[in-house]
């Protein structure tokens, strides 16, 4: 595949697919020492990050289910 004048070029309609590279999705160009790679944006937190350290409470579980039920 070629670089157009624009600096432009095609991701193949499989990868696009396969790693949904839709219309309207950022993505980002890292340099590395032997080429580049093409890293896609997202604005949602990965999902362990979500939940990373709920299990370090000070509390004891049942304790917690009790409060969480609101008794």
């Amino acid at each position: 595949m070629k670089i157009s004048k624009r600096g432009q070029i095609t991701i193949p309609k499989n990868l696009r697919d396969r790693y949904g590279l839709h219309e309207d999705v950022e993505v980002e160009f890292i340099p590395e020492e032997d080429g580049i790679r093409l890293l896609k944006r997202t604005s949602k937190r990965h999902p362990v990050k979500e939940v990373f350290g709920i299990l370090n409470r000070p509390s004891e579980t049942n304790k917690y289910i009790e409060e969480v039920r609101g008794r």
